[in-house]
């Protein structure tokens, strides 16, 4: 059985922190279910992985981000439904993006209705859509429904202002003013 193992030094990436390991192959044996030995298996027990995540807070599971996607609540989905702003936007108010909301005026980047401009007439957290003026559809039956627009495929160019949004916008410039501060001092410490 021994012989399927070349060597006895395994490597385990915990974090940042590289661990080296020497086991007695007697002990791996006592030490490990079975059954995962048996099989060969124990990589389940044992994460083997070159490019590990960083955070152990922070799950890469597929089903679980899925999960925490479509089972958002309305509150979490309006961050998730979050647009660009146009370059002009982003140059005025030092912010990137912006959650969307009724009564913006929007450009669709992407898609079928490419380049098609409008403004926002409903924010669909239920089904993640936003619907934009003008942009509908007939059905068979002859009525005209609106068309869902994701919102990871609008760019926002006119903001409806109010004294939140203001006080959001206030708050993101802040952030990233400070960011850049603390990056350029920990930048003048590595010469």
């Amino acid at each position: 059985f021994f012989h399927h193992f070349d060597t006895n030094v395994l490597c385990l990436n915990f974090g940042q922190q590289k661990f080296e390991f020497v086991f007695i192959f007697t002990l791996f044996l006592y030490s490990m279910a079975g059954c995962a030995v048996n099989c060969f298996g124990y990589n389940r027990y044992l994460r083997i992985d070159p490019k590990m995540k960083y955070s152990t807070a922070v799950s890469s599971s597929r089903r679980k981000s899925r999960k925490a996607h479509f089972g958002a609540h309305s509150e979490a989905r309006r961050i998730l439904m979050s647009s660009n702003l146009s370059k002009e936007l982003q140059a005025r108010h030092g912010v990137r993006s912006m959650p969307i909301r009724k009564d913006d005026e929007v450009v669709i980047t992407r898609g079928m209705y490419k380049t098609r401009e409008g403004k926002v007439t409903a924010v669909y957290r239920k089904k993640f859509v936003v619907h934009v003026e003008r942009i509908t559809r007939e059905k068979a039956n002859g009525a005209t429904v609106p068309v869902g627009i994701p919102a990871s495929a609008l760019t926002i160019t006119k903001l409806k202002m109010d004294k939140d949004r203001k006080a959001l916008l206030e708050s993101k410039s802040r952030n990233k003013a400070g960011k850049k501060a603390e990056e350029e001092v920990t930048m003048s410490n590595v010469d």
